[in-house]
């Protein structure tokens, strides 16, 4: 979260980015998905407030020397360990259900990997580390390769087109190839498999044990000129044996994208980072508040997509969808059943500025919701004091 402001800054927080003078803080988010992008709600979150003044190059390898020294439990990175161990809990907690924990190229991490785990609990992580793979060839010999170099040795299973959205980097000096501007296209994607054992790294030498994991490495086939490839090694814990399985895997990490959608509706649609407070403190409890705002947001938006159809009242009750029909169509009467999602949240849309063109196909975003969720609360109060139906409603006030 970007927090400077012009004058005075807020007291507790702290630079962000490289070099640049903005201030603010970080939030580490366990947030709950279905694979269709709904949000089920925050499992957990942690901020994060560090000073992040960029080493120069003699300092970078004596500083990551120390890192390396130091216990997990002291290092920022610990985050990623501890979000894990919260999706386990959640599965212990529910054990019908599975519980998938999809981290970017950040959580590649082998403490993570060697977390001890229960059965439905898995993780899905994008390789950032290049690992030396053991593979024993004879008793006495054992080969070490690169895990990246073992899946580009299997056989392609299959092939797959998605469609990859454009992307333009926040900040000027952002170097890195997964960060650089790309057009929006469609993709065809090579999709290969397979199973590798990797051990602890020189700077855990104390542990001995090694972790035996799935590989899914997706590739692009012909990426246009001028564009970088996409290419996603995919570490997991998930099965392969299965075709279905494998793309199942990389449907789970293409679903990963919404929990920036999920940012930013916390930031565009709330506003969160444009709240006036002078103590860090007061701020990140108003953000836990918000935190289960921006969840109502997102999950409305997804609803009115992936299941339009649906009774409205799965998410409103009757004083706030008859309220809405009221002031948006005065001239109808009102309809004896629920309207649906699709009816509901069209018409949220246009109470918080999203226009109807004829041959308009997007709907209402999170920021057009959020607005509009605001004037049906309104709409919903003054429809339980004043409306036709306020005697029903007068023990709730």
């Amino acid at each position: 979260m970007e927090l400077t402001r012009p004058k005075q800054q807020i007291r507790g927080a702290d630079l962000i980015g490289n070099g640049d003078k903005r201030y603010g803080g970080y939030l580490h988010l366990l947030e709950a998905f279905v694979p269709d992008g709904t949000p089920l709600g925050a499992i957990w979150a942690k901020n994060v407030i560090r000073a992040s003044e960029k080493p120069s190059p003699k300092e970078q390898a004596p500083k990551r020397r120390k890192l390396n020294s130091i216990p997990i439990e002291e290092k920022e990175s610990f985050r990623w360990l501890e979000g894990y161990r919260q999706t386990i809990e959640l599965a212990k907690r529910n054990p019908k259900t599975l519980c998938v924990c999809v981290g970017d190229s950040e959580s590649d991490m082998f403490e993570v990997f060697a977390e001890p785990r229960c059965e439905n609990a898995h993780w899905l992580v994008r390789m950032c580390h290049d690992r030396s793979v053991v593979q024993e060839e004879t008793e006495e010999a054992m080969e070490l390769c690169r895990i990246r170099d073992i899946a580009c040795q299997t056989p392609v299973l299959t092939t797959k087109k998605i469609f990859i959205r454009a992307r333009t980097p926040s900040i000027s000096y952002t170097k890195g190839p997964r960060q650089q501007v790309r057009k929006s296209r469609d993709a065809e994607l090579e999709i290969r498999s397979c199973h590798v054992t990797v051990s602890a790294p020189l700077h855990l030498r104390n542990r001995k044990d090694t972790v035996t994991m799935n590989v899914v490495l997706v590739s692009e086939m012909k990426p246009p000129e001028g564009e970088q490839p996409i290419e996603w090694v995919l570490l997991t814990t998930l099965p392969i044996s299965t075709l279905a399985e494998t793309i199942t895997i990389v449907e789970y990490y293409t679903s990963c994208w919404m929990i920036e959608v999920f940012f930013k509706t916390l930031k565009s649609g709330c506003g969160v980072e444009s709240l006036q407070f002078e103590e860090m403190d007061r701020l990140l409890s108003c953000l836990a508040v918000y935190l289960i705002v921006a969840w109502r947001v997102l999950m409305i938006c997804r609803l009115g997509r992936s299941m339009p159809e649906t009774s409205c009242e799965i998410v409103f009750d009757e004083s706030e969808w008859k309220s809405t029909h009221r002031i948006m169509h005065p001239e109808k009467p009102l309809p004896k059943k629920p309207l649906s999602m699709k009816e509901m949240t069209l018409m949220i849309g246009e109470l918080g500025g999203w226009v109807s063109t004829p041959g308009k196909t997007e709907p209402p975003g999170p920021q057009t919701t959020w607005i509009g969720l605001g004037r049906v609360h309104d709409f919903a109060i003054t429809w339980k004091m004043f409306g036709p139906e306020a005697e029903k409603y007068k023990n709730d006030l």
